[in-house]
């Protein structure tokens, strides 16, 4: 088994573990930066391991539009196209399509959904592709990445029952293609060349679809369960009553991955405590470019960890005045590179004067935030 469990938490859900990957293990709990099109953006590879990466996302969709997977296959692959040697978790282009399809050029609709696959037309130019599971499955194969997910429907949030059905069986369809020929793909590969492939659960905010999913998926071969759909990480409240439909229904030997969830430390500090062990969020990185920085104090309470702040959401905003003078830095307690050697009142200097040196280390105290949220969490399991 890829996934192996090191620790159990003694008063929750939470578990310390490891997944083996052809690309080196990594440690769970884990967040994943996101690196949508082979970049986290403003951060080399080198600043990333500094503040404790591990592992990265990179999105299939915008990957094969641009500039394409045999490309990048010719390459060397993507760890080599973008410099780095740790494991990388590709998407299955499910949410990208879904959010495609919430836009239109003119009065056209970007996507159309079929039995078969999803018809699209690319944002960048306008041509139309058409993504079938076992095409999904071959740009991620031809990206060469260590986990690799199975083509899903993503959900919007106010999709009625009948609906729900139909798209659900329509993911259940997709997964067992999905892989088939993931198999057929690697059939042929070493055990410790061989990545892996995860399921995604999916089913909207409705209960019984939910474990009626939780159940098809896990009876499927697949190394890891993935939470899904637009709930996820995005109305937390639903996320976290969707978590306990699912406990009993989860089996304890595989890894639990919810997609798009981290926006906050908080948001971190419950889905673990409830059993998940992976998670990724473009959010922490894209407030750090637009001025906001976590800001808060990580101590351990009644053997569980707590996230404090004086701000709102635990978010600095360092355009407020309040900061032209501050020569403090973004967090007291925070041992990034930022909080090192730069003050509030020099970010705050940099942000307004849109130099490009802010997106820097703005996106590394971000990041380096939630790695130090991470690390408590698993000392404390």
């Amino acid at each position: 088994m890829p996934f192996r469990i090191i620790k159990k938490h003694s008063k929750s859900r939470a578990r310390l573990g490891e997944i083996a990957t052809p690309s080196g293990v990594f440690q769970t709990p884990i967040f994943m930066p996101t690196g949508t099109k082979a970049t986290v953006k403003a951060l080399t590879p080198e600043q990333l391991k500094e503040i404790g990466g591990e592992i990265l996302l990179v999105n299939t969709l915008h990957l094969y539009l641009q500039p394409g997977e045999k490309l990048i296959k010719s390459l060397g692959g993507v760890h080599k196209f973008m410099n780095w040697s740790g494991p990388i978790l590709s998407d299955s282009g499910g949410f990208q399509a879904f959010s495609l399809a919430q836009k239109k050029q003119g009065q056209k609709n970007l996507v159309k959904i079929l039995s078969n696959g999803i018809r699209f037309q690319s944002p960048l130019d306008g041509s139309t592709h058409f993504l079938t599971p076992e095409k999904s499955i071959e740009i991620q194969n031809d990206l060469g990445t260590d986990i690799v997910m199975a083509f899903d429907e993503c959900l919007p949030d106010n999709a009625s029952k009948e609906y729900a059905l139909e798209a659900l069986s329509r993911t259940h369809q997709w997964a067992k293609r999905s892989l088939l020929h993931f198999e057929k793909l690697n059939a042929f590969k070493k055990t410790e060349e061989k990545p892996l492939i995860f399921g995604i659960i999916q089913g909207g905010s409705y209960q019984d679809l939910r474990q009626f999913s939780a159940e098809y998926i896990n009876s499927l071969n697949f190394d890891g369960l993935a939470l899904g759909g637009e709930t996820i990480g995005y109305n937390m409240e639903k996320t976290l009553e969707i978590i306990g439909w699912l406990k009993d229904y989860l089996p304890e030997d595989k890894p639990k991955y919810t997609m798009g969830l981290g926006a906050s430390p908080q948001d971190i500090i419950d889905v673990v405590y409830l059993g998940i062990d992976m998670f990724d969020c473009a959010n922490p990185t894209r407030i750090a470019r637009h001025g906001e920085l976590y800001n808060g104090k990580l101590r351990v309470k009644n053997k569980r960890v707590i996230f404090k702040s004086e701000f709102k959401d635990g978010l600095l905003k360092i355009r407020q005045q309040r900061f032209k003078n501050d020569a403090s830095p973004l967090d007291s307690e925070c041992d990034c590179y930022t909080c090192r050697y730069y003050s509030r009142a020099y970010l705050r200097h940099l942000y307004l004067s849109k130099e490009p040196l802010y997106l820097t280390l703005a996106t590394i105290h971000n990041l380096r935030f939630l790695m130090r949220l991470i690390h408590l969490i698993r000392e404390n399991i």
